[in-house]
């Protein structure tokens, strides 16, 4: 026993010398998770304690679950947190879809230089920040942005999308979609890549069109992927896109853009709830996270279907 405990550990750092340059690139990935999402874990037992700056985290008196009670009786969490729900489950409905359409037409396109071109237009703008892309949408949509300026023009009214919270939850689905859809499409495109064109030859000689190849072969090769991201979408539901409103909300439209990030970020460095109060928000929203998560799993393998584990 000992021998082969003694021999499978040689050969463990055998493998390891021989892919060592590997191991290296990933190095700096696998520092940047440990300092900045494993070292900070202990910080969460901030979500039972008064936090206090002299005494430290660990020195901070124990509260008896007093930030869960604050917390849920709290109306802006509430709030903040009918927000969230609201604007991802909208999120999962209209934009989740949108990249399947796309690659799937993607796909169609015979021209090799045009899809590519397509693909490039497409995925550009999620290589820009949200500060950027914020800026662009408000300085167009403002008083006397270039919508207003053009609405003016014809002796139209200004829009209001700005100050109208329907509006504004509407301006933030479309601008998402521009900025990811592209993006998302990569990953479909690549499992659909993946499939025999064998195929889709045999199809072709047995007289499918190509919608019936389409239905027929790529859906359903598609199909395991797009389970495995919308039981990853439902799971991080909790996720109100922070970057995205934080550089486009304002208080005309806080009532009903005000997502649990944002409030965390206020609850934290704005108002006087104490960083306790905003670790435990935060640790309610990934618990939820976490219950849907393991919920859309359990539901999806329980439909027959390949769940993430």
């Amino acid at each position: 026993m000992e021998l082969a405990r003694t021999l499978d550990k040689k050969s463990l750092w055998v493998r390891i010398n021989a892919y060592k340059y590997i191991y290296l690139l990933l190095f700096p990935t696998i520092l940047f998770y440990i300092i900045f999402c494993y070292v900070p874990i202990y910080g969460i037992v901030l979500v039972f304690k008064t936090f206090d700056f002299s005494k430290g985290i660990m020195g901070s008196p124990w509260n008896n679950f007093q930030n869960f009670r604050d917390v849920l009786k709290n109306p802006l969490f509430s709030r903040a947190f009918r927000n969230t729900c609201m604007i991802s489950g909208l999120r999962l409905l209209i934009e989740f879809p949108i990249p399947i359409i796309m690659a799937l037409a993607l796909n169609e396109i015979t021209k090799y230089k045009l899809k590519r071109v397509y693909q490039t237009i497409f995925t550009f703008p999620h290589f820009l920040s949200w500060v950027i892309m914020a800026s662009i949408t408000l300085n167009m949509l403002s008083n006397q942005g270039l919508v207003n300026q053009i609405l003016k023009f014809f002796g139209a009214p200004n829009n209001t999308i700005l100050s109208n919270s329907g509006q504004f939850i509407a301006l933030l689905l479309g601008t998402n979609i521009w900025k990811e859809a592209g993006w998302s499409t990569i990953l479909y495109l690549a499992a659909i890549a993946g499939i025999n064109p064998e195929l889709y030859e045999a199809a072709t000689v047995d007289g499918a069109n190509r919608w019936q190849q389409m239905w027929i072969i790529t859906w359903p090769e598609l199909k395991t992927t797009v389970t495995i991201l919308l039981i990853l979408g439902i799971g991080g539901i909790m996720n109100g896109s922070f970057d995205q409103i934080f550089n486009m909300y304002n208080a005309l439209v806080m009532p009903w853009a005000d997502t649990i990030d944002t409030y965390v970020y206020r609850a934290a460095f704005n108002d006087a709830t104490g960083f306790g109060y905003s670790t435990t928000v935060g640790f309610m929203k990934n618990i939820v996270n976490f219950v849907l998560l393991y919920s859309a799993n359990r539901v999806v393998k329980m439909m027959g279907s390949e769940g993430i584990v």
